[in-house]
């Protein structure tokens, strides 16, 4: 596995001809250690990892290095504590009993690593991922606030169709509704473009940028 210089590249440029700002957070999900070491050296600073153990594995030697690292997958209450001291952000709180779990740990550790945390929509519905469904958007939203998590913003992984504009207009309105300085998570590989239009204010970008 190598990073593809090429198409790194014009994601970048993809960023740099947006109005406002938009950040790429690069998935290292399956990547060597090789491959996060290029990309660091390189000055890119902000990845995501979707499984907690791989991620603890893989970051402990680039300790040296600054970094964000992001957990955009599953949160297991059992790995609730591990991933607090691991991540710096949580991007995929999903329900109260993590939430519950969180407020816990945080307020009996010192020394909790994660500071920001975005709610999980599931804005397709469906029933095979993880996610709030929009209609109880408001109410995690509140009710997380109330027990202390600094929610900054919203992360969705939209329905896998050739245009999912219609469900980053969907965010849009969530976020607008409840809070419209919430940041805005959405845009892979397959449909970053679409969600760069939409304003998206960080897009996850991995296979794309990765020759296997």
């Amino acid at each position: 596995m190598s990073v593809n210089i090429k198409l790194l590249d014009k994601i970048n440029d993809d960023l740099a001809n947006r109005n406002n700002t938009c950040e790429l957070l690069i998935v290292t999900k399956n990547r060597s250690e090789e491959d996060i070491k290029l990309l660091l050296n390189l000055g890119y600073t902000t990845f995501g990892e979707n499984r907690i153990q791989e991620a603890k594995k893989k970051f402990a030697q680039f300790k040296n290095y600054n970094f964000d690292l992001h957990l955009i997958g599953p949160l297991q209450s059992n790995k609730c504590e591990i991933a607090l001291d691991l991540f710096d952000t949580i991007q995929s709180i999903d329900r109260k009993k993590i939430v519950d779990m969180i407020h816990d740990i945080s307020s009996i550790k010192e020394g909790v690593k994660t500071k920001f945390f975005y709610l999980q929509v599931n804005i397709g519905k469906e029933i095979q991922k993880n996610g709030i469904i929009p209609d109880e958007i408001d109410h995690m939203y509140e009710y997380s606030l109330k027990k202390g998590l600094n929610i900054i913003g919203l992360m969705c992984i939209p329905p896998n169709i050739p245009d999912p504009s219609e469900y980053f207009d969907k965010m849009l309105e969530i976020r607008n509704k409840i809070n419209n300085k919430l940041r805005l998570s959405m845009g892979m590989s397959n449909d970053y473009e679409y969600a760069l239009k939409k304003g998206s204010d960080m897009i996850r970008i991995g296979s794309k940028i990765f020759d296997d």
